[in-house]
């Protein structure tokens, strides 16, 4: 057996304290599949004293992260601190420029400064790895990254956020508004107190841009992300989606066309009949498309400390085994600089509900303005009378 590959862990959350938990318990498991054993060489965090359920003091502390990133004696630098810049941002970089490898979690920093990392990564020769950054327990990085290398991907798109899943599912099944249904989602803890980055999709868009670099080829350009949240979804139109036949959910598509990329984060009409439209609750889903696979979905627990602490530490199996690929499917000197697709090249359906007054010559009126747009309708719903008010009217 070679020599054991020594880690240092920075960010002792629960995804830090599981992956903690998964080595003791499965260290032997590891050794015995890799011919390499793995120790943890020292942790960092915000405080020492916390109680963590679990005994750090077998470890080498460290107050600064940074100083642990490039400590000599470790070979691995695990970075679960999260956010895009400050102690997460250098402390990778220290790591990646002391020749250490890298495995994070963190789709933030990797959506700003993913090029720019994977660039001080390939300099070095070393692995910068994140399976754990997107969709948690689902393996959808390395499926893409080495499973389906073959294939011209054209299209990558998912669920990829259980926060927005979960409040679609529960506003569906109880015809709860939106607030009282994020309410009970905070007390049960799939989300945060501020809920900000994920119901506003900007957690999905992270996301998203990491999947389009590693499908694509292409750099990462997190700005050039179409982004909608699912505040403004009302019980009103989950009822008429599933009338006409669909479900609402909360997608990032990212799409190569002739035009260029086109990545959009925002709620989405998905058909009953499409798998993705029955991924309920806290789970994710990821579809991708390629020339010679056709289409493939892989669906699983997107987040929580187990699911991303199993990708975490899957992925320093990996390195233990020697595996190593460019971050991003390639060396960043050969992705292709990013083309954004121009929204107006965007053709496709849309779902329109109006509050109209319920009175003769309104639906005449609105049929004028489509002809006038050259707009066709495929269904019209109404449902009730209100002589004098407003009514929903669905397009």
């Amino acid at each position: 057996m070679s020599e054991a590959l020594k880690l240092g862990i920075a960010g002792l959350g629960t995804v830090g304290i599981d992956a903690l938990k998964l080595i003791a318990m499965h260290g032997e498991r590891f050794a015995s599949r890799t011919g390499c054993a793995v120790e943890v060489g020292g942790v960092s965090a915000r405080s020492r004293r916390k109680n963590r359920d679990i005994d750090i003091s077998p470890y080498e502390w460290f107050d600064d992260a940074v100083a642990l990133a490039k400590s000599e004696d470790i070979d691995v630098f695990v970075e679960l601190i999260g956010g895009e810049d400050g102690v997460a941002k250098a402390s990778v970089e220290a790591a990646l420029k002391a020749g250490k490898h890298v495995v994070t979690a963190n789709k933030a920093l990797l959506a700003h400064h993913g090029v720019e990392l994977a660039r001080l990564a390939d300099a070095k020769g070393v692995a910068l790895s994140f399976e754990a950054a997107v969709a948690g327990g689902i393996p959808a990085i390395k499926t893409i990254r080495e499973s389906l290398l073959a294939n011209k991907i054209t299209r990558v798109y998912g669920i990829l956020n259980g926060t927005c899943n979960y409040i679609l599912t529960a506003m569906r099944e109880s015809g709860r508004k939106f607030d009282d249904v994020l309410a009970e989602a905070q007390e049960k803890g799939y989300a945060e107190a501020d809920p900000s980055f994920d119901v506003d999709g900007v957690d999905t868009a992270h996301k998203l841009a990491i999947l389009a670099g590693v499908a694509f080829g292409c750099r990462l350009d997190f700005e050039a992300v179409h982004i909608e949240g699912v505040r403004h979804i009302s019980p009103l139109d989950i009822q008429f989606a599933e009338e006409l036949g669909y479900r609402i959910k909360l997608l990032g598509i990212a799409t190569r066309t002739e035009h260029g990329v086109e990545q959009r984060v925002h709620p989405c009409m998905v058909p009953l009949a499409a798998p993705i439209a029955h991924i309920e609750d806290v789970f994710n889903a990821v579809v991708v498309d390629g020339d010679f696979i056709d289409t493939t979905m892989y669906e699983g627990r997107g987040a929580g400390a187990g699911p991303t602490a199993s990708a975490v530490v899957a992925d320093l199996i990996d390195i233990a085994r020697g595996a190593r690929v460019p971050t991003f499917a390639l060396p960043v000197k050969d992705m292709e600089p990013f083309k954004a697709a121009p929204p107006e090249s965007r053709r496709g359906a849309y779902y329109i509900r109006l509050m109209a007054l319920d009175r003769p010559g309104v639906f005449a009126d609105v049929a004028d303005v489509l002809r006038d747009n050259d707009i066709s309708m495929e269904a019209v719903l109404q449902r009730g009378r209100a002589p004098g008010e407003a009514v929903p009217v669905v397009m």
